[in-house]
């Protein structure tokens, strides 16, 4: 597949929002995506794809707790069905203490897990990877803002004590302090999905400095359209290419969506992100 051609809008909304507007499954098809991911079950409307290929699924665990369910995983699985190229992406959820501190999993050595619950993780980690090859899905690992896979550092250790393929994400990894097309070099073997967002440095400069959380960077809109913001993006799709890789570049924004015009910025945006993939990257 040609990358470029995808859409996921993961979000974080109201729990009494349990309906969003139509528009926000639509509008993928509107602007020329080809594929979605999607986000938790039965939010974006995904018993209709309305002719997307469905790339994918977000799945959040807590993977520090050894005895977590792995429900929401299979009710994903569930939701994949015969789509069997669909690939379960995998993300720790981190704990109070990370989303406290966005960013700073690179930083502050006291938010790190010491050895035995990063163990716990890394079992916990594989435990759910082999769940989905059981059922003959074949999941990525995202490493993610605010979770305990955060930094440079804890990428490369868990590559190194797991066999999980990474979802690599040029502004996550940005706002971890890492180098995008520096990953493309070091991981690219591993790496078998990717993530395209921009984010704000002065956004995340303001969070840091006013220790405000997670959520507060996601409502100042940390992560922005392409182009917006500071990531090298033209660099980074020159990279991929030059990778070789063939697979789904999901086109993704973490926000927060708690109106009907947060519906219609996003639906904006993400017209605007296809037309700068077109005109910059030729995808």
């Amino acid at each position: 597949m040609r990358p470029g051609d995808s859409l996921s809008q993961k979000s974080s909304h109201n729990d009494s929002d349990s309906n969003p507007p139509t528009h926000n499954r639509e509008g993928p098809v509107e602007t020329g995506h080809e594929g979605t991911e999607l986000g938790p079950p039965g939010y974006l409307g995904d018993e209709d794809l309305r002719g997307l290929t469905m790339v994918g699924g977000f799945i959040q665990l807590p993977f520090t707790d050894p005895d977590a369910s792995l429900d929401e995983l299979h009710a994903t699985l569930d939701l994949f069905g015969e789509h069997q190229h669909a690939r379960p992406v995998l993300c720790d959820a981190g704990g109070a203490e990370r989303v406290a501190n966005p960013g700073r999993g690179g930083e502050d050595p006291s938010l790190r897990l010491d050895e035995a619950r990063w163990q716990v993780l890394v079992d916990g980690v594989e435990r759910a990877a082999d769940a989905a090859r059981e059922r003959g899905f074949e999941p990525v690992f995202h490493h993610h803002t605010s979770t305990y896979v955060e930094s440079v550092e804890e990428i490369e250790q868990l590559l190194e004590d797991t066999d999980i393929p990474l979802l690599l994400d040029c502004a996550h990894l940005v706002v971890a302090g890492g180098d995008p097309l520096q990953a493309l070099a070091d991981w690219g073997e591993r790496i078998d999905a990717i993530h395209i967002k921009d984010v704000r440095l002065d956004v995340l400069a303001g969070v840091k400095a006013e220790r405000a959380d997670t959520l507060t960077a996601w409502q100042r809109g940390l992560f922005c359209a392409l182009g917006e913001g500071d990531v090298d993006l033209a660099g980074f799709c020159r990279g991929v290419e030059a990778l070789g890789y063939d697979g789904w570049v999901v086109v993704e924004q973490d926000r927060v969506l708690a109106s009907e015009a947060d519906f219609e910025r996003a639906a904006d945006d993400q017209a605007a992100n296809r037309r700068w993939l077109k005109e910059h990257a030729g995808w």
